[in-house]
C-alpha cells in the first residue's frame, strides 16, 4: 500500500495563522498542474510499484482547481501508478463547495471532503481572515451531504484570542450537530512568519493560558467522545470506520510521494521535499534540475521518526516493533526515559505500548523530545 500527497499552494487570501507555503498569484496555474503532472511522471518508480489505495489533495486551496485541472492530475496519476483507490480526499474551503462544483466533483473518484471551517464563530473567522461565514460554513456542509458525500470531515482551531470555554463549547456543539464523521482539531500556534505571530508581538493579540488550553483540550475528548466520535490522533477525531485512512499513513510508516511545491515523501530510508518556490518548482521540472532536497534516514533518524509518528497516535508506541527494528540500545533507552512521564501520569506502559495519557498528549512535544535519541547509543 502507499500513498500520494498533492499540494496545490492557491489561496484566494491568506489566513493569519497559517505557515503552510501558499500564494495568492494564480497566474501560472496552468503551468503549474503540468508541472506537477511531470512531476508525477518522472517519479513513477519511486513507490517501488506499491498499489496506490490513497490520494490526498491538500494545500493552500485545492477547491481553486477547474475540474479540467483536476482530471489532468487523476490521469497522470492513473497513468503511472497502480491505483486501488479506497480514499480520495480534496481539501475545500466552504465558499468554494457550490452546488455546480459538487456536482463537477462527481466525474472523479473523490470520496472525502475535508472543510476548513476553523470555526462557527464569524467574530473568529473574521479575526482568522477567512471567507466565509458561520452559516455559510454550515450550509456547504450540509450541500455536500446532499450531494451523497458522507465522509467529510470538518477543521476547527481552539485556544483562539479572546475564545472562552463557553464558546469553544458551543463550536463543538454546532460541530456535533452537523453529524459528520470526522473532525480535525488543532490548538492554535504563532509560528514566526505568520501575520497573527506579528500580531502577537505587537501586542495587539495575547495567547490563551496554559489552564484554559489544557481544559479546552478536556472538553474537545469528553464531547466528542459523548457523541461517539473517538479520538485516535491527537488532533484527530473519528467515528468508527472513517479514520483519514491517507493521514494515518504518516504515523505508520507506509510509504507516500509528495507532489508540487512544497510537497514531502517518504520511502521507507529516506525524505525529501519539493522547495517551497512555485516558480522556482516550475522552472526546475522544465529544465532537469534539482528541486528537492533529501534526507538518507540513519537508524537513529528512523528511531526518532518512528518516537514521533507513533506516540501521536492512541495506540501509541509499540516496544515489540521498536526492539525489532532498532535493537536493544534503543528499547533500554526508550524505557530509561519514559519512565519518569510514566511517574507522573503524563505516559502508561501497557501491553507493551508505550501511550500518552490525556495529559501526555496534551505535553506531547516535551515528551516526544525526551525520547528522541541525538546520537547511536552504541
Amino acid at each position: 500500500m502507499a500513498g500520494i500527497y498533492i499540494h496545490i499552494p492557491l489561496c484566494r487570501s491568506r489566513c493569519v495563522y497559517c505557515d503552510f507555503y501558499s500564494s495568492t498569484f494564480d497566474g501560472n496555474r496552468s503551468e503549474l498542474v503540468e508541472a506537477i503532472c511531470a512531476e508525477l511522471t518522472e517519479r513513477r518508480d519511486y513507490l517501488r510499484e506499491a498499489t496506490v489505495k490513497t490520494l490526498y489533495f491538500g494545500g493552500g486551496t485545492p477547491s481553486l482547481l477547474r475540474p479540467d485541472e483536476l482530471s489532468e492530475i487523476f490521469s497522470a496519476v492513473e497513468a503511472n501508478y497502480p491505483c486501488a483507490f479506497e480514499e480520495v480526499t480534496l481539501e475545500a474551503n466552504p465558499d468554494d463547495l457550490s452546488d455546480a462544483f459538487l456536482t463537477s466533483l462527481k466525474r472523479f473518484p473523490i470520496n472525502r471532503l475535508s472543510i476548513g471551517i476553523q470555526s462557527f464563530h464569524d467574530d473568529d473567522l473574521t479575526l482568522l481572515n477567512r471567507r466565509h461565514t458561520a452559516e455559510e460554513a454550515k450550509a456547504a456542509v450540509r450541500r455536500c451531504q446532499s450531494h451523497g458525500f458522507t465522509n467529510i470531515s470538518i477543521d476547527l482551531i481552539y485556544g483562539l484570542p479572546n475564545q472562552t470555554l463557553s464558546a469553544w463549547e458551543d463550536n463543538l456543539r454546532q460541530a456535533i450537530e452537523l453529524d459528520v464523521p470526522h473532525i480535525s482539531a488543532y490548538h492554535l500556534t504563532y509560528e514566526e512568519g505568520t501575520k497573527i505571530y506579528r500580531m502577537l508581538q505587537k501586542g495587539e493579540v495575547r495567547e490563551v493560558d496554559e489552564e484554559l488550553s489544557v481544559e479546552m483540550f478536556h472538553l474537545l475528548r469528553s464531547m466528542l467522545q459523548e457523541a461517539g466520535i473517538q479520538q485516535y490522533e491527537i488532533s484527530n477525531f473519528a467515528r468508527p470506520g472513517c479514520h483519514a485512512r491517507h493521514n494515518s499513513s504518516y504515523w505508520d510508516g507506509t510509504p507516500y510521494l509528495g507532489a508540487g511545491p512544497a510537497a514531502h515523501s517518504f520511502d521507507g530510508k529516506d525524505r525529501r521535499w519539493n522547495i517551497s518556490n512555485t516558480r522556482r518548482y516550475i522552472e526546475a521540472i522544465r529544465s532537469g534540475e534539482p528541486y528537492y532536497e533529501l534526507e538518507v534516514l540513519d537508524e537513529t533518524s528512523s528511531y526518532n521518526d518512528y518516537v514521533i509518528t507513533s506516540l501521536r497516535t492512541i495506540a501509541g508506541m509499540d516496544l515489540d516493533v521498536l526492539a525489532e527494528r532498532f535493537g536493544e540500545p534503543y528499547y533500554s533507552y526508550c524505557l530509561r526515559q519514559v519512565r519518569p512521564f510514566v511517574g507522573d501520569g503524563v505516559a502508561v506502559v501497557e501491553e507493551n505500548h508505550v501511550r500518552l495519557t490525556e495529559k501526555g498528549l496534551f505535553l506531547s512535544d516535551a515528551v516526544m523530545e525526551e525520547l528522541m535519541m541525538v546520537e547511536n547509543p552504541e
